[in-house]
């Protein structure tokens, strides 16, 4: 084929604007291979974020967009992905066997920052990543139970020093949880609290996780500032719900992590609506649109909003969450489209922060 035909498959490919990088394929750096041979067109994509349950759509679609081209026999298209290790910035070092880590914050308690951690954690690992969730919460470890681990689960030490993280779901987890038991409080200063965080972040041995998520409590204060100085934080996610109680304390949580330069990508809006399960009525019960407008305010995605829903907190009590046990439900693909947007919106954070600055001269 000439080269105005390969410029007509580049053109095609184009044509295809990913729903998750807001790009297209070749402007985001996607393609590995472009090859024409005799009619027959070979492509190569590889996607920065996990989409194991997207890409067979992707190869269709391309697969279709090249075969209609003037002079095409035949296109054969293959989707894979990888992620990629966050470059650490300043004084920090990686953590080891940690590519990505996200926290998962809310300027207060009781709008499902848990909940939401949980089910994006397994939403990421439905589409192929290997995650971990490390509970950040020392005066309230809850992650334990929402993964059904049983209260006196305990790690298995290494070298009298390191923690094995436990699995469940297919997901690495450690929890303050796992080291007292479900009537022994936690009555420590601020001080012993933010000690407690760094060890369980430097002593678990995580095994080559693509994403680690942090379950942080609510508020700005010290296990928060703990993470932002002594740990290599990739990006952020901030949980809300509606009402304007919430956005005030959710607007704080994203001014603290602009002001300590961790990248917030994104909000998610929880309790958005309420649907009548006898008649189908919808309400707003806590208010309308105010993830929407907090998002817009400070130049983030709105990465989704969720339902009231009693199934969701029904299942977290039960250690079941619902991208488990409801993986075909509406809100399991809620929290799936959600999960590729974080990743996504993390793998452009990382490809601009890894280009090397350009240096340029003149005659002035």
């Amino acid at each position: 084929m000439s080269v105005l035909d390969r410029a007509a498959v580049e053109a095609a490919v184009q044509g295809y604007h990913d729903p998750f990088l807001k790009q297209d394929l070749i402007s985001a750096g996607c393609i590995q291979a472009l090859s024409i041979e005799s009619g027959k067109v070979t492509l190569k994509v590889e996607l920065g974020y996990p989409a194991d349950g997207f890409k067979g759509g992707i190869e269709q679609l391309l697969s279709a967009k090249i075969e209609n081209l003037p002079g095409v026999e035949s296109a054969k298209v293959s989707v894979n992905w990888s992620v990629a290790s966050a470059p650490v910035q300043g004084e920090l070092e990686a953590m080891s066997g940690v590519k990505n880590i996200i926290a998962v914050a809310s300027g207060k308690g009781g709008v499902g920052k848990s909940t939401t951690t949980v089910n994006l954690a397994l939403a990421m690992a439905a589409e192929g990543a290997r995650v971990g969730i490390l509970d950040a919460d020392i005066y309230g470890p809850s992650i334990g139970m929402m993964l059904g681990l049983p209260d006196g689960t305990r790690p298995e030490v290494k070298n009298e020093k390191f923690f094995m993280p436990i699995e469940a779901h297919g997901i690495q987890a450690m929890s303050m949880a796992f080291l007292v038991t479900e009537d022994t409080p936690v009555v420590w200063r601020g001080p012993m609290v933010s000690g407690a965080l760094q060890q369980l972040l430097t002593q678990t041995l995580w095994n080559d996780l693509d994403y680690l998520f942090i379950d942080m409590p609510p508020g700005t204060g010290d296990i928060q500032l703990t993470l932002a100085q002594k740990v290599p934080v990739t990006g952020s996610v901030i949980v809300t719900t509606p009402q304007d109680l919430a956005l005030i304390d959710a607007k704080k949580g994203i001014e603290m992590f602009n002001k300590v330069n961790i990248p917030v990508l994104g909000v998610v809006e929880n309790m958005a609506i309420h649907i009548c399960s006898e008649c189908g009525h919808t309400e707003h019960l806590f208010g309308e649109g105010g993830g929407t407008r907090i998002a817009d305010q400070f130049g983030v995605d709105l990465l989704g909003a969720l339902p009231l829903s009693m199934m969701i907190r029904e299942q977290s009590d039960e250690g079941v969450p619902t991208v488990v046990s409801e993986s075909d439900s509406q809100i399991a693909m809620i929290y799936r489209d959600m999960a590729k947007r974080v990743a996504a919106e993390l793998a452009l954070k990382n490809a601009e922060q890894s280009k090397a600055p350009t240096i340029s001269f003149s005659d002035d």
